[in-house]
């Protein structure tokens, strides 16, 4: 942790290990403070080609706010990381379960419709704030894990939602989390299929002097060709 009185003596002892590929911050706030931890790694480098990397575990209120300096602080920053645990303590939310929303996060609608109840989510928007920081400075963005690590539903599609605002990853906390997590991220057949007739047709319709084409009855641009090509980079590969 940054606040450890032993951090700067485990970076030194740690830092110049070649198969050491990067340091998680915890807790991380302060720009001045991931400033400093990224001398001591550059310092501890040693014979190594290039000092190891920080990913930074946004947790708290103060590092969200602050989260887009973080995000630009140095260049040895590659990935954000959300501490769902912590963070949800730092807000004074309700929930004893890590990476759920509190039961009690709800929309209730007026008593002439009989009072519908709709469930809201509690990390909708520091997961955006998150990803959009990570973005902006080129750096990859990591979901929180799911608590309930024996509920195969839990697991699964919190890790589809992330999958699907554009995160590239998501902490596990047991192994029988890693294989639903992981398959969550990579495309389907049906969407690999899709990728690839939408890239055939507007290849072709460039060929025709166009910028868009419709495929499936849907408009397709180079916009949606962005979207497709890093979806199809989350392939399975042998």
């Amino acid at each position: 942790a940054i606040d450890s009185p032993s951090i700067q003596q485990e970076i030194a002892r740690l830092g110049g290990i070649r198969r050491l590929d990067g340091f998680i911050i915890p807790k991380a706030e302060a720009v001045a403070e991931v400033t400093t931890i990224a001398r001591w790694i550059t310092d501890a480098a040693g014979t190594r080609e290039s000092p190891a990397s920080m990913e930074l575990l946004i947790e708290t209120a103060r590092g969200l706010v602050n989260v887009e300096g973080l995000a630009a602080a140095e260049a040895l920053v590659t990935a954000l990381h959300l501490g769902v645990g912590d963070f949800a303590a730092s807000i004074g939310a309700r929930s004893a379960e890590i990476g759920a929303s509190p039961s009690g996060y709800r929309h209730v609608g007026s008593a002439a419709d009989g009072h519908p109840s709709v469930p809201l989510d509690l990390f909708a928007y520091p997961m955006m704030r998150l990803l959009v920081a990570a973005r902006a400075f080129g750096l990859r963005a990591i979901d929180g894990p799911c608590g309930a690590f024996r509920d195969a539903i839990a697991t699964a599609s919190t890790a589809a939602k992330a999958a699907a605002m554009g995160f590239d990853g998501k902490q596990v906390i047991h192994p029988s989390q890693i294989e639903p997590t992981r398959n969550a991220f990579i495309p389907s057949d049906e969407e690999l299929a899709y990728a690839e007739r939408a890239i055939a047709a507007l290849e072709e319709a460039e060929r025709n002097g166009q910028g868009a084409v419709t495929v499936d009855g849907k408009m397709v641009d180079y916009a949606n060709i962005r979207m497709i090509k890093r979806l199809m980079s989350f392939r399975e590969r042998d």
